[in-house]
């Protein structure tokens, strides 16, 4: 007699398997996002670089005309998210470029939670000046907000944010005209001398704040060779400045986390550490777990510093050493204890490209692999017996296996190691359910560029991936799935449902994404009911 139960639990998986209604970059099937999540996720990443399937054109094609067709208020919405969760910098201030072609009432209500730095004001402006959102104006009501954010900061505020240039900050107050009137009253003579002195106009001296007074006798004792005390100003307005080891050291003293990080490599050009007392002091700041939580600083931006400090012979062993240390403190959310882990990092050739796209002069060191590393040895270091499926055209074998206590750089080191090839995102679900392997939660970090899975035939079917994952499910009926996207192009692999969360990017905040969708506290459209809990 046939075991019906087999065929009844068969006939399950087939059914459920919804049809693949799109193809991905690369050629293979998949399931198209719905305009609201493809933002959130290209939102999150933040990148208008060349990938390894698109260029920067297309990617900016993709995400105006996705920005055009969600609403104002979901725009917004990304646009805050993706600047205070997601920490980016070009995206939130492009988002709010095309809100202020769409709805000014919507605009005015988030603008000053996204620009929130000169470095932001400087991005948005240079976003609307190119016309790229279809307007090369601001407009009054655009223009009355970024007056509004030079009234709403102090003089010596305003010049410590007035770093950077295309545009500078002496372009914008050239372009917007802020008032140096105090509300509807008399003129602060202070901030009257500080915008004409960042245009290049003759100032008298005695009403500059004393911030730019001090910069300023710094500059003219340093231009007669004169020794002067280093002027309480940001850093970044000194290095232009020819300086000793004693005066970078000074320099070093005063940076703050991030930017100890991101200059180590100028610091050891200029012999900061020669002396072992500067080494000991950056190496403190760079492990001082305090100094990581308020830095918020990501995962991966550790992982590039530790990269390029390894790559420098002259770095000291003990500044590596306490960048690892920062590693383990900023990835000290990942979720434990949420039962039987399956961890599958892509290793594929795609794979292998920067993760915030080809940029020329300033491609990152970071590659795709190794996000998709680092998050499979941050679980691992925090779930000891999660099993790791490697693949790309299939599973990928690794010579030996993963030590959960060593080092999650370590571990994410051996792994982007490993040999690649095409991608089979189907290639761990098929290996499990060739094993009637039982799980409770699969996490894929992948490029979700399927185009090398086997089997899959007949116009009305599914991805390989969604269809392997139905089969898993029929024996695993509580099981979740988990497929971060480290360069999302709009498309996925297994389409969103109560069991399948879609992540865009990455950054510590994922983990506790995750940990909340393991433990049944999301619900369907996790990604966009995300951003639709923002007030606004």
């Amino acid at each position: 007699m046939a075991n019906k139960t087999i065929f009844m639990r068969a006939a399950r998986a087939q059914k459920l398997a919804a049809p693949a209604n799109t193809q991905n970059e690369a050629g293979g099937r998949a399931y198209a996002l719905s305009a609201e999540h493809a933002l959130a996720q290209y939102a999150a990443t933040g990148t208008f670089n060349h990938t390894y399937y698109a260029n920067a054109d297309e990617q900016l094609e993709t995400v105006l005309g996705l920005a055009r067709t969600v609403s104002p208020e979901f725009l917004a919405k990304t646009a805050v998210y993706a600047r205070q969760r997601g920490l980016m910098k070009d995206m939130p201030a492009f988002l709010l470029a095309v809100l202020a072609t769409k709805d000014v009432n919507m605009l005015t209500k988030v603008f000053a939670r996204v620009i929130d730095n000169g470095r932001m004001l400087r991005n948005f402006v240079a976003v609307v000046r190119s016309g790229v959102t279809g307007r090369k104006s601001f407009g009054s009501a655009p223009k009355r907000l970024l007056r509004a954010w030079f009234g709403a900061r102090t003089p010596d505020a305003i010049f410590r944010q007035s770093i950077g240039s295309d545009p500078s900050l002496k372009d914008v107050i050239k372009m917007v005209r802020p008032s140096p009137k105090l509300g509807e009253g008399d003129t602060d003579a202070v901030r009257e001398a500080l915008y004409g002195y960042l245009i290049g106009k003759d100032t008298a001296h005695e009403k500059l704040p004393a911030m730019v007074r001090a910069f300023e006798e710094f500059k003219n004792a340093q231009a007669a060779g004169l020794g002067a005390t280093l002027p309480n100003v940001p850093f970044e307005m000194l290095t232009a400045f020819p300086g000793d080891a004693a005066f970078w050291s000074q320099l070093a003293e005063r940076m703050s986390f991030t930017q100890l990080r991101m200059n180590l490599n100028t610091l050891s050009r200029h012999g900061v550490f020669q002396d072992a007392r500067m080494v000991s002091f950056v190496a403190a700041k760079l492990r001082d777990p305090a100094e990581v939580r308020h830095a918020r600083v990501q995962p991966f931006q550790l992982l590039s510093a530790y990269k390029a400090a390894e790559a420098n012979a002259d770095m000291p062993m003990e500044i590596s050493i306490a960048l690892q240390e920062a590693m383990e403190v900023a990835i000290e959310n990942v979720p434990v204890s949420l039962g039987r882990i399956v961890l599958c990092p892509d290793v594929s050739g795609s794979m292998h490209s920067p993760t915030t796209g080809f940029r020329k002069g300033a491609t990152s060191k970071v590659r795709c692999i190794d996000i998709a590393a680092l998050v499979t040895a941050a679980f691992l270091r925090g779930n000891t017996s999660a099993e790791v499926l490697p693949f790309s055209d299939d599973v990928v074998k690794m010579p030996r296996r993963l030590n959960p206590l060593d080092s999650v750089v370590t571990n994410a080191q051996y792994l982007a190691s490993l040999p690649s090839g095409g991608t089979a995102c189907s290639a761990p679900l098929r290996e499990l359910n060739r094993r009637n392997a039982t799980a409770d939660l699969v996490v894929y970090v992948s490029d979700n560029m399927s185009w090398r899975d086997f089997g899959v035939t007949g116009a009305a079917r599914g991805t390989a991936m969604a269809e392997e994952w139905q089969r898993f499910r029929a024996r695993n009926q509580a099981a979740k799935l988990v497929l971060i996207d480290v360069q999302p192009y709009g498309s996925t692999q297994v389409d969103e449902r109560a069991d399948v969360l879609n992540v865009g990017g990455f950054s510590d905040a994922v983990f506790d994404l995750i940990a909340s969708f393991a433990k049944g506290d999301l619900q369907a459209e996790h990604w966009v009911g995300a951003i639709d809990k923002i007030a606004v």
